[in-house]
């Protein structure tokens, strides 16, 4: 008789921890609303099935994070693209009621949110720039230096350039104007030397260094980056990184050199990630032992311990 009122007794308790609602996963569950910004050529998501940020924006909605992918023009000044973000960032506020937004930026989105972090400080809580030249990248200095202004050359990059960016917004939901030229000048390095002059918060003093953490208003500042052209040989688009990278005295994600891309404080500079993969692009396949998502993960938990 003992038991049984033992083995009624346990079953009743199995049966209790069975029955317990599952705990929410609040691992990613920041503060604010989480806003992703997009690089030259970007877009939020095509047709509706490829996102930019493959698979990144579910995986921290999982863990609990409010999150916002926005569009600005493909090609453009970074001052453009950033007024374009701007406009998106006080949307996002409007609707979700927040006070301010965690902002990252992917490439040349990185330098757009710092654009909003500097003309509207009081809105933004934290930003985070991912695979960012911010001291300019070599590629683009190197065209920017041998197509000449007004040639036929130049005229007919900007018209490829320019028609590609309106595809991609076509296609994405959004036409915006775009100006090639101009964003390529923005990526040279004199480009960058003049943006970075007119803001200059987060940035390192030294070349290979370490900017400041915070910002006037108490924003936090983080960057992380990659420096391998090549993960991944199912993924054609290593291919073109890897030829891109040679034009690069300084490891590189294929796009973007290492200390190029450092910005207050770098979580990494050398993940085992290209350009591309550092968005967890092209369709996930990356380098067999790196998971971008993870990384965005871990950041939107060090976001959420910092009360951000």
């Amino acid at each position: 008789m003992r038991n049984a009122v033992r083995t009624l007794v346990l079953t009743v308790a199995v049966l209790a921890l069975w029955a317990q609602p599952a705990r929410a996963d609040t691992y990613t569950q920041t503060k604010y609303p989480i806003v992703l910004a997009h690089g030259m050529a970007g877009f939020d998501s095509l047709f509706g099935v490829l996102d930019y940020f493959y698979g990144i924006e579910s995986t921290l909605k999982s863990g609990g994070a409010k999150v916002y992918i926005t569009r600005v023009p493909q090609f453009n000044t970074s001052e453009a693209r950033g007024e374009a973000l701007l406009a998106q960032v006080q949307d996002v506020l409007a609707r979700s009621g927040a006070k301010k937004v965690n902002l990252i930026g992917h490439s040349h989105g990185g330098l757009d949110v710092r654009y909003v972090a500097a003309v509207r400080p009081d809105l933004v809580a934290s930003v985070t720039t991912v695979g960012s030249p911010h001291k300019g990248a070599d590629l683009a200095t190197y065209l920017r230096s041998n197509i000449k202004g007004g040639s036929f050359t130049e005229s007919v990059l900007s018209y490829f350039a320019n028609n590609l960016g309106m595809v991609l917004g076509l296609l994405s939901g959004k036409t915006q104007p775009q100006d090639a030229i101009g964003a390529l000048a923005a990526l040279s390095a004199s480009g960058a030397a003049t943006y970075n002059a007119k803001f200059p918060a987060g940035l390192p003093t030294t070349s290979c260094g370490t900017g400041a953490a915070t910002g006037t208003q108490g924003q936090r500042y983080y960057s992380w980056s990659g420096t391998d052209p090549f993960t991944n040989i199912f993924d054609a688009s290593d291919y073109a990184l890897k030829l891109s990278s040679f034009f690069y005295s300084e490891s590189n994600d294929g796009l973007v050199g290492r200390c190029s891309s450092r910005f207050g404080t770098v979580i990494r500079d050398n993940y085992d990630m290209n350009h591309l993969d550092e968005v967890n692009q092209v369709l996930g396949l990356t380098a067999f032992f790196t998971d971008p998502k993870s990384v965005f993960r871990t950041q939107a938990n060090r976001l959420k311990t910092a009360g951000l």
